[in-house]
């Protein structure tokens, strides 16, 4: 099995930065992709960023565009998601999945077989 475990959420005002962070253990071998989705209360969860792993490339939500990067460090199996200029409305657990499929489906959830618990994020006006 494949273990996911986020870490870096928190309190920030808003127009601040923040760094999640998700380490990977257990099965990680082929490996395809890695991706952060958030789930705002009472909404569905939504796709926010993707990276392949192999490759590097990368792929945003458009709300998310500009004002996050994602980025992995393949030795220590993580991944991480820089968000700047954050407002209320990106408060929401935020969640780090992973892919080991290739073509399937990049922008829900149903293309990630593998997530950690999530971490909170807040962000305040």
């Amino acid at each position: 099995q494949v273990q996911l475990v986020e870490s870096g959420g928190g309190l920030v005002q808003a127009g601040g930065p923040l760094r999640l962070f998700c380490a990977a253990s257990g099965r990680t071998f082929s490996t395809y992709a890695m991706g952060w989705f958030r789930q705002a209360p009472g909404k569905e969860r939504e796709f926010v960023a993707r990276i392949i792993w192999s490759s590097g490339t990368t792929l945003y939500a458009d709300s998310v565009k500009g004002r996050s990067t994602i980025s992995r460090d393949n030795a220590k199996n993580a991944v991480y998601l820089q968000m700047n200029s954050l407002k209320p409305e990106h408060t929401a657990v935020y969640y780090c999945a992973l892919d080991k499929t290739i073509g399937g489906v990049v922008r829900a959830r149903e293309g990630y077989a593998y997530w950690g618990q999530g971490t909170q994020v807040t962000v305040s006006s």
